[in-house]
């Protein structure tokens, strides 16, 4: 009998947890089908799609109008138009002007060379290199800021140089009312005439580069060829650039000498006398108005 009891319990049990299981479970929505998957007791649901909408019918559009993405702009935007092309000259003065055209560009990708060494730029880095040395300081201010200081200087000296460049050389050629070898010598005396005003002082580079040609004396500028007149200009530069450092050097050195003295009266052997003699540079400089100072002597020592 205890058994027969325990096995009516039992099914009683299971028989009212899954009447309470279907009263828990979420009705399933209209328009959908339940399904059982495979491996498993419960029931999932499974939506079914619905039957969309109609759509709605698509605007008329009149005849001949633009329609999605597919449209036309209203202005089609002036895009230049490149055509190269490569044709055998039909005279020599075509070939001629593929030779100049050719030689103008190769002038054009040295123009960076000529830019530093044919005007003030030389000078103006060098001496701009000095004045860090002496200064004793490696990384403030970097070079990239110190190229740019030397690279507007020299903008700011060679301006009358380049003006005059621009309106007998430049913009005649681009009107077309002189040709380019017109254009090379009338671009080419500007630079010729400042260079000349830098060696009239000191003619010896001009002398020298001459006598090693074999060339005679000459008489006027004209008579001094450009490839001599420019390796002339170089030297000069690099001496006058010289004589400046040496003349900024000398009261920062008596600052190092007078810091040095009194370490090793102290005893101090073993601490760098760079280390105290920079600051009292930099005082200096600051108080003496330094950058204003150098600025000026160097855009002077070109007029």
């Amino acid at each position: 009998m205890t058994l027969k009891r325990l096995a009516l319990a039992a099914a009683f049990g299971l028989a009212f947890a899954a009447s309470a299981f279907a009263q828990a479970a979420p009705a399933a929505p209209s328009g959908t089908a339940t399904t059982a998957p495979r491996g498993r007791d419960s029931a999932v649901l499974v939506p079914t799609p619905q039957p969309s909408a109609p759509r709605a019918a698509a605007p008329a559009f009149p005849q001949g109008s633009a329609r999605g993405t597919t449209a036309a702009p209203a202005q089609v935007p002036l895009v230049p138009l490149v055509d190269l092309r490569v044709k055998n000259p039909q005279s020599g003065k075509e070939v001629a002007f593929s030779v100049q055209l050719l030689i103008l560009l190769t002038v054009l990708s040295l123009a960076p060379s000529f830019l530093i060494l044919i005007t003030s730029f030389l000078r103006v880095s060098i001496v701009l290199d000095f004045i860090k040395r002496a200064l004793s300081l490696q990384q403030v201010p970097p070079n990239q800021v110190l190229l740019g200081i030397a690279f507007f200087l020299t903008i700011f000296i060679m301006w009358p140089t380049f003006s005059d460049v621009y309106q007998n050389a430049w913009s005649p050629l681009a009107d077309g009312r002189i040709g380019v070898e017109e254009a090379y010598r009338a671009a080419e005396k500007p630079f010729r005439i400042f260079m000349y005003s830098q060696l009239k002082e000191n003619p010896e580079g001009i002398r020298l580069f001459m006598s090693m040609r074999g060339l005679p004396k000459p008489q006027t500028l004209a008579d001094v060829p450009t490839y001599v007149l420019i390796p002339a200009f170089i030297l000069n530069e690099l001496t006058v650039a010289f004589k400046i450092g040496i003349l900024l050097f000398i009261p920062f050195i008596i600052i190092d000498m007078v810091v040095a003295s009194v370490l090793m009266s102290m005893g101090m052997i073993m601490l760098p006398p760079v280390m105290i003699s920079t600051p009292f540079k930099l005082m200096l400089f600051v108080l003496v108005d330094g950058w204003n100072l150098l600025t000026e002597q160097i855009i002077r020592s070109f007029f």
